[in-house]
């Protein structure tokens, strides 16, 4: 049994968008500060009814736990919630992740790559989020400069506060795949329009009181929730089967 380890808040600078990056495979037997920065004291915005906090992310047992905890916060909000990005930045290449969510109404549990703004770049994303008031399927969806991409709800093997999923996309000039357990459930393609910066790689838990259309109205939920990732593996373009679980280890759809 490992000890469970709050993470601190790991300061360092995010660098200009790079090149694909080095293909990697992470166990979270501990949290790598030379990989992982974790998001502590803003929000992403008025929507948002939590502050990100280092006191909601922690390695416990030998998965990443992102939670969301009444409890005072910063910016007048009276949630706190988890976030890790990565410190590089990630270009093309396959991008796998097997992870559990919470169940609730008002909340949002995502694994995504994202560049913009904070990072002096125009908008671009690609993006997994469980939209917690129907944990049985997840959201497969993304921004190109600014503008969001249709997006594509894939029914999942089994509700996420139910047990692990297995989730991956493959990022190509032209193109993005996203599979769920090895099964392909939605592609963006060319001429439709397909994010091209380099992004960095996150995962977050949060909450909100006023995107009810989408994420359905808040529900205070009884207790802390957690969101939490058994693993997470990025393989560079070239690069086949680093890891047992990994999709590319046999033939892609």
């Amino acid at each position: 049994m490992k000890r469970t380890v709050l993470v601190a808040l790991a300061l360092c600078a995010s660098p200009a968008a790079l090149a694909a990056g080095t293909s990697f495979f992470d166990d979270f037997n501990r949290l790598d500060s030379s990989r992982w920065y974790v998001s502590d004291g803003w929000t992403n915005g008025d929507h948002q009814n939590c502050s990100w906090s280092n006191k909601e992310v922690r390695i416990a047992d030998g998965f990443l736990e992102l939670m969301f905890t009444k409890a005072p916060g910063t910016q007048d909000r009276a949630y706190r919630c988890g976030e890790i990005q990565s410190n590089g930045f990630f270009s093309y290449g396959t991008y796998e992740a097997r992870f559990k969510t919470p169940s609730g109404s008002g909340l949002n549990a995502a694994f995504f790559s994202y560049t913009g703004k904070p990072h002096n770049d125009i908008h671009d994303e690609i993006d997994f989020e469980v939209l917690l008031k129907d944990p049985s399927k997840v959201q497969a969806a993304g921004f190109v400069r600014g503008k969001s991409v249709k997006p594509a709800m894939i029914p999942l093997p089994l509700e996420q506060d139910d047990g692990y999923v297995d989730y991956a996309f493959v990022w190509e000039p032209g193109r993005v795949r996203y599979y769920v357990d090895g099964k392909l459930g939605h592609v963006i393609e060319a001429p439709a329009p397909v994010p091209d910066q380099p992004q960095k790689l996150f995962f977050s838990l949060w909450g909100t009181e006023t995107l009810n259309d989408w994420l359905g109205p808040f529900v205070e939920p009884p207790g802390p929730l957690t969101m939490s990732v058994d693993w997470v593996a990025y393989t560079a373009p070239g690069e086949t089967c680093l890891f047992p679980q990994s999709i590319t280890c046999g033939g892609l759809d």
